[in-house]
Formats: structure tokens, sequence, C-alpha cells
């Protein structure tokens, strides 16, 4: 067996070639975003990721049930809550959150739908239908003329900013302009939308009910569409997250259940490979290592899962809420020892360091 995990520059490998050798570990560190650990406790984490064994948490609970959305930076939390992004320091040593937020970032007259970090910004889309940039290292945000309907995407990277609303429409933007540089008009709502890391082109997925083409390639500079990817999608098999891995490679999932690699190299018709969420509950939300390990959060009972991207069934996964009525899960983070997992009414962690035992 064989288990690859990478965080940025983070990266194990647990190798088992026979019962009698010893596993071994190998790490790159990034002392920036994580303090050094020893080998023996990096075999463990490695297992334990693996193994599915770690000890459960909630460190934030609320009342109200809400659509939260979330980052990490390093030893930071960023969680969007109503119209407030609350930012909250995780202690180095337990992994835990303290118990108020050290900054609140607003300028929404309504919920928060999706929010991103770059180095120096953060970007947020609301339900009001503005776009808000707020500077990381001061108090003035700026405000963007935004959509028509709420903004259910946005992404950026250096400079360029994609959105993405329930009126039909993307909109590219620059940071000089708070007007938008141009707007593509699309069959259906934006569900999500991620930029290519090469800063060419951007993906967009939409709902999947008037135009079966959910997923379409678009130029940058021309705001033209360079392409869809996939065939023979049923209606409604809408595209509620994307994923870019490298400039060539993209995963997404979805309402049809399904997650799914593209590889721009090859044929846009197919995917490079797929996996099938086994109880038939939309997929929310996805996040990868950047190597074997893929990390899904499911519309039903909470159930995040974690996928080895060489093999078609689950490597583990975990069930977290135990309410009467279920939540999905809206968004879920990890790093090297940590999972965080939002839902309608809590943030959950899983840590992996501990001694804990199995969780279902």
């Amino acid at each position: 067996a064989l288990l690859c995990f990478q965080e940025d520059s983070y990266c194990w490998r647990v190798s088992r070639r026979t019962e009698d050798e010893e596993q071994q570990c190998v790490i790159k560190r990034s002392p920036r975003r994580y303090p050094l650990i020893r080998l023996k406790d990096r075999v463990k984490i490695a297992q334990n990721w693996y193994s599915g064994i770690c000890r459960r948490r909630i460190p934030l609970r609320w009342k109200t049930k809400l659509l939260p959305w979330l980052q990490l930076d390093g030893d930071t939390l960023f969680l969007s809550q109503a119209a407030d992004i609350k930012v909250y320091h995780i202690h180095k040593d337990s992994g835990r959150l303290q118990r108020s937020p050290f900054e609140v970032y607003s300028g929404h007259k309504g919920d928060v739908c999706r929010f991103v970090l770059t180095d120096s910004l953060l970007i947020s889309g609301g339900s009001d239908g503005k776009i808000v940039v707020h500077s990381r290292r001061s108090d003035v945000p700026v405000e963007y003329s935004g959509h028509n309907q709420e903004v259910n995407c946005v992404d950026a990277k250096d400079g360029l900013i994609i959105s993405g609303s329930r009126d039909r429409t993307a909109r590219i933007w620059s940071l000089t302009c708070t007007a938008p540089r141009d707007t593509i008009p699309m069959c259906d709502r934006v569900w999500s939308v991620a930029i290519n890391p090469a800063l060419s082109s951007f993906v967009t997925g939409t709902a999947c009910c008037e135009n079966f083409s959910p997923l379409c390639i678009w130029d940058v500079e021309r705001s033209i569409c360079l392409g869809t990817l996939g065939s023979d999608f049923r209606r409604g098999a809408g595209v509620l997250d994307i994923r870019f891995e490298s400039p060539f490679q993209l995963f997404t999932c979805g309402y049809d259940t399904f997650i799914r690699l593209w590889d721009l190299r090859l044929c846009p018709r197919k995917c490079a490979m797929e996996w099938e969420e086994p109880h038939d509950s939309a997929l929310y939300c996805i996040q990868t290592d950047g190597n074997h390990m893929i990390a899904s959060g499911s519309s039903y009972y909470g159930v995040v899962r974690l996928w080895d991207k060489r093999q078609t069934e689950c490597l583990q996964f975990f069930q977290l809420s135990s309410d009467p009525v279920s939540s999905p899960v809206y968004c879920l983070r990890f790093n090297s020892s940590h999972l965080y997992a939002a839902l309608a009414t809590a943030v959950h962690s899983l840590d992996f360091r501990q001694n804990g035992t199995q969780i279902r």
C-alpha cells in the first residue's frame, strides 16, 4: 500500500513493500505553514489519514442555519457567517480554534455566498449581488457593482477576478476598476468558477437546466468560449465546485454525484477519471492535496469522504451530522494534520495527529 499526502510543499509518503519492511516516511517541510514534526509523528499522522483514525471536535456552533464557507491560511481559519467573514486563530499545538474571532470583515447587506483569499486581499460575493474587496492589511473595503442577483461564486488570481451569478452571467473584473471589464451571458445560473493557474482561461460550472453542457472554458482576454467539457449530462447535473491542480488538470463535482478529473490535453468530451458517491448524494465541495488524495463533502448527513485517486472506491468516510435533519457539508478544507468542515450550524474538525478511534 502507498499513501501520499501533500499540502502546498508539504509531502508525506508511507510505503509498505513487504510485511517485514519498516514503513518509511519522507517529508518536505514548509516552515512558514507548519512546525517541525518528528519522523515518528509524521508516520503516525500519515497512517491515521489512511486508516481514518482521528479525534472529532466541534470548535464552533451557532443556532441559525446558515450556508457557511471556509478558507484556511496557515494557522488562520476564515469563516463566513451570514453577512460577515470571521477570522480565527488555530492553536499551534492543539489545532483548536480560539473562541472569539480576532478580525471580522463586513460590507455585504446580505449573506456572503463565497469568498477567496489572495496574499493581500479577501474577495467576497454576496446574496446582495455585490462583490467586496477587502485588504487584509487595512480596514477600507472596496465595493464592486457586482450582479443583478446573488453572486454564487468568485475566484481571483494576480489581480484578475471572475464571478458567476444567479442572473445567468459571468463577469470579468480587474482590481483597477469597480465596473466589470466584460460580461458573458450564460443560459443558466452559474454555480462555480475557477481560474486556470496559467491565467489564460477560466472554467464555469452552471446549473445544467437550460444548456446541457455545464462546463465551459473561456478565454480571459477575448471572453470567448474555447470549448466545453463532457457530454450527455442529465438535466439538473449542475457543477457546484471546480478545482484546478495544474494548468492542464481540474476536478469538478456537483449534483450528479460524481467527482471528475479532466485533462485539457486529452479529448474534452470524456473525463480522464471519475469517482461516484456511493450513496447517490450530491457533492457540494472538494479539495485535493495535489498528489493522490481527494476530500469531498456530501449533501446529506454531513458526510466527508476521503478518496485515493488511484482507486475507484472511497478510502474513508466520516458522518459529522447527528441532527434529526441532516446538513450538507457546504465547504471543507484540510492541511497536513487537520480537516475542517462547515455544516449548517457548526464547524467540525478532524484531528489526525491524535490517538483517536475510527469514526463513522
